[in-house]
């Protein structure tokens, strides 16, 4: 194949961007940009009943956030009806479709009991013409096989004698899918068609279509492996988190969740994962794709973005962290949000998050009036902590006599007041850190402490103190 090549993605605008048709657009965008080529987006909308226009902006505001930039469209299949019409007329005149009056109930009395199910040609040599209640059937040819010429699978073969005559127009004249797909492949010169491996069916239908028209130089096929979860069952959007739209609002980065889904069925010959965007376009080669199933993994996922994370310059952490800061998102009030002493914690809290909306609870006690308690951390930290008490009153005074209120001399004096009481470091901190965070785990005590200041840390240690009973004598 000559030129450089057109691929094209084209969802249905009957639901949200599913984790599997991402992947798809994100493959056909690599080869395009890998090749130098061109990425179309083309929105398949002949199911008037189910396509709805709020989920097109959904397929399209999904795509940007990923970066998946398209060079043309997006197209709408829906206005494109006359030409496919005009094809179907065309195949009409050739000899390659018939009408059929056949209805459903028609056709399953008849074939009650086949050994092939499907429509049985009843009308094929008919003669009919159009008219009410008429649909259109493409002509399939009786011998030989159709072979699918696939770069991930090989030359799958299907036997033309068992594809049905299907329909191309319906009986109101709405062109059918495979029909519109085929029309608008051929009219916009695609070299490439790659897609998930549940089309693979329909691919000999494709062919008969694209030849009957004389399309031209047939495209190259590529059908990527099923997505799977952790059962090995084909993703569901009933039971599985398979919307990209959930992973944007959760805080997963869009550079991390292209990376991962990239491995979905294809790795650099290196065996890196963790890559940038131009890395990927650098190494992605489609026939690297493997044929096995690929498991949709949310944990592998979410550890690819606490490396992406990481990976960001302090200044866009805190930029891409800023819309779960403030309102409506934040969980205080907007004039407590300090963003001087965020950018303190920044740092500190990047190393510690896999996803931006963690970041909230990382440095919540900072910006409310009194910290949220884990009850569970509490319990066990504090209330059945060894020597609690004592070490609430032993840190309180340390604390207001200590000379700077910095992260290292706060340390050493809590080092020391540990050893007093015969503890290691971290069990003593613990019961100070849930005092003052109001949890057991969160970003380094110590600076923490410094940033919060000494008059908030003491009043939240007294707080603590207060709840407990008096230490025994």
């Amino acid at each position: 194949m000559t030129g450089r090549p057109r691929l094209r993605f084209a969802p249905s605008p009957t639901g949200h961007l599913h984790v599997g048709s991402a992947r798809s657009a994100l493959f056909n965008w690599l080869y395009a940009r890998q090749a130098g080529g061109t990425f179309i987006l083309r929105i398949e909308d002949t199911d008037q009943e189910r396509s709805r226009p709020e989920l097109v902006e959904a397929i399209t505001s999904g795509m940007s956030w990923l970066g998946l930039d398209w060079d043309e469209g997006p197209y709408l299949q829906s206005q494109r009806g006359e030409l496919h019409r005009a094809a179907a007329d065309r195949l009409v005149a050739a000899g390659h479709a018939y009408w059929c009056d056949c209805t459903r109930e028609q056709i399953e009395a008849r074939t009650k009991g086949s050994a092939t199910p499907g429509y049985d040609r009843h009308c094929r040599d008919r003669g009919l013409g159009p008219g009410p209640g008429r649909a259109l059937r493409f002509r399939v040819p009786q011998e030989g096989t159709t072979v699918v010429a696939d770069v991930v699978r090989g030359e799958p073969a299907f036997e033309n004698s068992k594809i049905e005559d299907f329909v191309i127009l319906k009986s109101n004249g709405a062109p059918v899918f495979i029909l519109a797909n085929v029309v608008d492949d051929v009219d916009m010169a695609v070299t490439h068609v790659v897609r998930g491996e549940d089309h693979l069916p329909n691919t000999p239908k494709y062919l008969l279509l694209w030849r009957a028209l004389e399309g031209g130089p047939e495209p190259v096929f590529a059908h990527l492996p099923l997505l799977v979860n952790e059962r090995r069952q084909k993703l569901s959007k009933r039971r599985d988190p398979v919307f990209v739209e959930r992973y944007r609002e959760e805080g997963y980065l869009p550079e991390a969740m292209v990376n991962y889904l990239a491995l979905l069925g294809w790795s650099p010959p290196d065996g890196r994962e963790i890559l940038t965007r131009d890395e990927l376009v650098a190494a992605f080669r489609l026939e690297d794709v493997v044929s096995s199933p690929a498991f949709f993994d949310v944990k592998k996922l979410r550890h690819f973005d606490g490396e992406h994370i990481r990976a960001l310059p302090v200044d866009e952490f805190v930029e891409r962290a800023r819309p779960w800061l403030v309102a409506p998102a934040a969980p205080w009030p907007p004039d407590r949000f300090d963003e001087a002493a965020f950018r303190r914690m920044a740092p500190l809290v990047q190393e510690r998050v896999f996803v931006l909306s963690e970041v909230p609870a990382m440095v919540d006690f900072l910006f409310l009036e009194d910290p949220v308690i884990d009850a569970r951390a509490w319990e066990r930290r504090v209330e059945r902590g060894q020597s609690a008490p004592e070490l609430l009153d032993a840190a309180m005074a340390a604390y207001d006599a200590a000379p700077t209120w910095e992260a290292s001399p706060l340390h050493q004096v809590t080092a020391q007041l540990a050893e007093e009481h015969g503890l290691g470091l971290a069990k003593a901190q613990f019961p100070i850190r849930v005092a003052v965070t109001g949890r057991d785990v969160g970003p380094p005590l110590f600076e923490s402490l410094e940033v919060l200041g000494r008059e908030r840390t003491l009043e939240r240690l007294r707080v603590a103190r207060a709840r407990l009973a008096p230490s025994p004598r």
